[in-house]
């Protein structure tokens, strides 16, 4: 992932952080999917490489979107949780699962529930993003 920015475009520098496959699919796991731990996301069904995943964790944590703390469980795990910039991503994704439903084949059970945070609109972001605080702000 580059981490120089080509212009100063808010859309160009937005996507120099979050335009690649796998940012997008991380953060989507850690809000709707409620995974926190490494080995979590390797399980998603989109099958990132370890190598990939540890870069892409790296790049949110070192942009601030997501914070890295051990697992007081389990000392070699470490617990991911978003930051207010990453909750802040919330209508990025519900955007594209809406549009992704509307114009891709998509699993139903999953369109079903872009659907609803779509329809729900501003009242519907804003109650996700509250529980996305409660779970990942400490």
């Amino acid at each position: 992932m580059s981490t120089r920015d080509r212009s100063g475009c808010p859309i160009s520098l937005s996507l120099e952080l979050i335009g690649d496959r796998w940012t997008l699919l991380i953060i989507r796991d850690l809000a709707f999917a409620g995974k926190k731990h490494f080995r979590e996301f390797l399980q998603s069904d989109e099958g990132i490489s370890s190598r990939t995943l540890a870069e892409r964790l790296q790049t949110l944590q070192d942009e601030g979107i997501l914070t890295r703390s051990d697992d007081p469980s389990h000392g070699l795990k470490a617990i991911y949780r978003l930051t207010e910039a990453g909750i802040d991503l919330l209508p990025v994704l519900a955007t594209l699962g809406a549009w992704g439903s509307k114009y891709r084949k998509a699993d139903d059970d999953l369109v079903r529930i872009a659907d609803e945070l779509a329809a729900g609109g501003e009242p519907a972001i804003k109650r996700m993003k509250e529980k996305l605080r409660a779970e990942h702000l400490e």
